[in-house]
């Protein structure tokens, strides 16, 4: 076995990523409405922060140019994708504003909600901290939805969308 070490920094970003991606997580698409239609975003870094209150947490990119939009929501929708869901995770990785490829409507706060996902969580905008080259927002969970008939998560890792298999 042989293993290798690094510190992370500028010259090292590649390898810090190819690191990280050794950590399988699931695949999210978050939603909000803006001035100027519909937004989402594919996101893998998410995760539950607490029961009580039911608090998550999500970190858009601050150079992605859909950063500032949810940063600013006062509401977001996070959807945690089936395994089957691969096409629209990747469609929303690229064209946060273009719903017209997937069945969507929207919720009680008007938000923009995708209508297939495995579980959606409606989020009012609860916290925003600094985190590096992101920000991370913590949205309090106002209601969840769920569905049964969608199969298991969508996984990432290593830089590439799969499944869980027992």
């Amino acid at each position: 076995m042989t293993q290798t070490s690094f510190i992370p920094g500028p010259d090292t970003q590649a390898e810090m990523r190819a690191a990280l991606g050794c950590f399988a997580t699931g695949v999210v698409v978050v939603t909000t409405q803006t001035e100027r239609g519909p937004l989402a975003i594919t996101v893998n870094s998410f995760t539950s922060v607490s029961l009580t209150p039911p608090l998550v947490l999500w970190c858009p990119a601050i150079q992605s140019q859909r950063h500032d939009p949810f940063v600013k929501a006062q509401h977001f929708s996070i959807h945690v994708m089936a395994e089957t869901h691969m096409e629209a995770a990747l469609h929303f990785a690229r064209h946060g504003e273009v719903f017209d490829t997937h069945l969507w409507s929207r919720n009680d706060e008007g938000n923009p909600v995708l209508d297939d996902a495995l579980t959606r969580l409606d989020c009012l905008h609860h916290a925003a901290h600094p985190g590096g080259d992101h920000t991370i927002l913590v949205g309090e969970v106002l209601r969840v939805s769920q569905r049964s008939d969608l199969g298991s998560g969508l996984v990432f890792h290593q830089g590439k969308y799969g499944r869980f298999s027992d």
